[in-house]
């Protein structure tokens, strides 16, 4: 009889432990990622994505003109295969963190070289590979943060990426040089 309540409370200890577990790995605002060819650059995007849930984005959640991770948890990364014009602007192959300061009619476009952050915790300005400046556009409501590749021209290398989210779209270029 002992044995037996010993090795069904050993069970059901064991499997409380894994839900407990499999809970700690649940996001709020999940994981993603999205790449893309462009003429012969690989592109690849890892983000978490806030859902809007009824709330005020731009200018009270994501306050204007503060630097923002561009998603939830861990900072927004994105990694070129190859050097990219951003904007017309060079930018190195490599991997890096993507940050960017929301404003009312422009936003700036931040590429630092600290791809492995938590969020804007850490963000130093000093290690800024690139900044651009572009201008948002209204769009669709979009629930979940998204990032995704339109008017693509694999004859320039080029294509629009677009982050979106809430009623915003914040289109930029990116090229082969």
């Amino acid at each position: 009889m002992i044995n037996r309540f010993l090795i069904l409370s050993l069970f059901i200890l064991f499997f409380a432990g894994i839900a407990n577990a499999q809970k700690e790995q649940l996001r709020v605002s999940p994981k993603a990622s999205v790449s893309q060819v462009v003429g012969l650059t690989e592109i690849e995007i890892e983000y978490s994505r806030p859902g809007v849930k009824g709330r005020k984005v731009w200018g009270e959640l994501v306050p204007y003109n503060k630097v923002w991770r561009a998603g939830a948890n861990e900072a927004t990364v994105f990694e070129f295969e190859s050097d990219v014009l951003i904007e017309g602007k060079k930018l190195s192959a490599g991997k890096y963190s993507f940050f960017v300061i929301p404003g009312k009619e422009e936003w700036t476009l931040i590429f630092n070289k600290v791809a492995d952050q938590w969020g804007a915790f850490e963000y130093n300005e000093a290690e800024d590979a690139l900044r651009v400046t572009v201008k948002p556009e209204s769009n669709e409501h979009t629930e979940w943060m998204s990032f995704s590749f339109t008017n693509l021209n694999p004859e320039k290398g080029s294509a629009v990426i677009n982050l979106c989210w809430e009623k915003i779209k914040v289109p930029f270029t990116v090229q082969e040089p």
